[in-house]
């Protein structure tokens, strides 16, 4: 033993040493330097190939450029006071509806019966008239099932007054609106793609809210002209976050939308809307195209997703902080997942962005089609099924084998994008059933009654009727036994259901996605 120890400490000894691990140096730098060029060269014949075909995978080309403020309706004193501030947006409206709107509760939602009804004003009096008389707290909730023409039109009133609170607000945005653009001061700091702040957004959606709310009760005293005009600020509205590059405003455009239709659909049902009004509200929503807007929208997700991973390579972030916390009966995993990310050849990160492009076009690939206007749910479906087949191994090996398959991207970022197209299909599918609806509202006013079929309505109605983009075909329609009518389309299970809902309004497996109003 002691002949060993001296031999191993001999120069002879140390020499060998030396010797293999200089031999297990050469051999990992050799390792590392044909992983860097495999991975290098596969991620730019593959990125050439997609820039070839002229897509964009740099998130600085989705970024909206600078307006002067002149011209730019975000530039506003309201607006800019949502950037940097460090309390909620409520707070800043400094208006009864943000104490109030917790306080709502709607008898109706409860029912889960895919149907629409009509906004609880009786609630948002007795709501409104608590705050003002001090006899409210913070566990109360307000509640009413009288949603008839008459109840409605006697707390209407109150609501306005209640709503005046909010006015100095909303007429900035009205007169802001007048403006060309929209730019909010969103700074997209590229090197920290986490701390980029949307405030904006719930300010937006505020806005809408309390809109919504004021054109309900404009309607049910027959004040049609003024729920007009918040209509379409709220439409504005919508439509002021529509050039950001970021999902969740796409997400949140597509709320404040069907905001708007919630009025709409009220003065239908109720008849409040005039001929003008209607032609006015058919022509704007015909303007809508979800699914046209789909394409950049995802674009830019993919450039999110790239530029991530391009963050990490560089050491930029830690692992955990793209992938969670690292706490809880996992950290050890985790732990062992960070030493990997950070000791893996460039290269890997290369294969990483191949990967999740690759993988994009999985998930999404054949699921819509812009041109034709056409959503493909079971597409989506199958598509997902193709993911998770491919993510398969790294799920069940965790996040040291999405690594070391060079998936962990596409198995944060991918499996959610589905929900963005079918979310989008939502909202394309109540623009072109609200359209629809206007344009049998103007025939009802000129000949007395719905029509027996939609084909009646073109061209003097509509130049063209939309098609369901989930079917192909035109919506279905059928006049009903009390004068009124259901419009539907088939809904997500791609399969007629007869005009019958779901348990939500938008199901994802049952029933169709219907409007149609309260018997009379």
């Amino acid at each position: 033993m002691n002949t060993q120890v001296r031999w191993l400490f001999s120069w002879r000894g140390i020499r060998r040493i030396l010797i293999v691990l200089a031999w297990i140096a050469l051999i990992i730098a050799l390792w590392y330097g044909e992983e860097n060029w495999r991975g290098w060269r596969a991620w730019n014949k593959y990125r050439h190939e997609l820039e070839a075909r002229g897509e964009q995978l740099d998130l600085k080309s989705f970024i909206p450029k600078p307006v002067p403020d002149e011209q730019n309706f975000a530039a506003t004193p309201f607006i800019k006071s949502a950037f940097g501030q460090k309390e909620s947006h409520d707070s800043l409206w400094e208006d009864i509806y943000s104490q109030a709107v917790m306080s709502i509760y709607s008898t109706h939602a409860g029912r889960n019966n895919g149907l629409r009804w009509f906004v609880s004003l009786v609630a948002w009096q007795m709501a409104f008239d608590a705050i003002r008389s001090g006899r409210t707290n913070e566990h109360q909730r307000f509640e009413s099932d009288r949603l008839d023409s008459e109840s409605r039109a006697q707390a209407a009133p109150a609501v306005l007054q209640g709503l005046q609170t909010s006015e100095p607000r909303l007429a900035e945005f009205r007169a802001a609106s007048r403006r060309a653009y929209s730019r909010y001061p969103v700074v997209y700091d590229l090197e920290h793609p986490w701390e980029i702040l949307l405030p904006h957004l719930a300010t937006v959606k505020g806005a809408c809210g309390r809109l919504k709310l004021k054109s309900c009760a404009e309607l049910a005293i027959g004040q049609g002209t003024n729920a007009l005009e918040d209509v379409k600020l709220i439409f504005y509205l919508a439509d002021s976050v529509r050039e950001e590059p970021c999902l969740i405003s796409r997400l949140m455009r597509m709320v404040c939308f069907q905001l708007a239709t919630q009025p709409i659909w009220e003065g239908l049902a109720e008849h409040r809307w005039s001929e003008t009004q209607l032609q006015e509200l058919q022509s704007r929503l015909q303007r809508c195209d979800f699914v046209a807007d789909l394409k950049r929208t995802l674009e830019a997700e993919r450039a999110f997703g790239i530029l991530i991973v391009d963050l990490l390579s560089r050491q930029k972030y830690r692992l955990s902080t793209v992938c969670g916390d690292g706490s809880g009966p996992t950290e050890p995993v985790w732990k062992f997942a960070e030493l990997i990310a950070r000791i893996a050849p460039h290269g890997w990160y290369d294969r990483e962005k191949l990967n999740y492009c690759r993988l994009f076009q999985i998930a999404l690939g054949g699921t819509f089609d812009a041109s034709k206007g056409r959503v493909w749910a079971s597409r989506i479906e199958s598509n997902a099924h193709e993911l998770n087949r491919e993510l398969s191994g790294g799920r069940f090996g965790g996040p040291v084998a999405l690594i070391l398959q060079h998936r962990i991207a596409a198995a944060l970022f991918l499996p959610a994008l589905g929900s963005v197209v079918r979310r989008s299909a939502e909202a394309q599918t109540t623009a072109d059933q609200a359209a629809l609806a206007c344009a049998l509202e103007r025939y009802r006013l000129a000949k007395g009654q719905f029509p027996e079929n939609l084909e009646t309505l073109v061209p003097q109605f509509i130049a063209r009727l939309p098609s369901d983009l989930l079917s192909g075909e035109p919506y279905k329609y059928r006049r009903t036994d009390d004068g009124q009518f259901t419009l539907y389309s088939v809904g997500w299970n791609e399969k007629d259901d007869g005009g019958v809902t779901g348990k939500t309004f938008y199901d994802e497996k049952h029933g169709d996605w219907v409007w149609q109003y309260p018997p009379k």
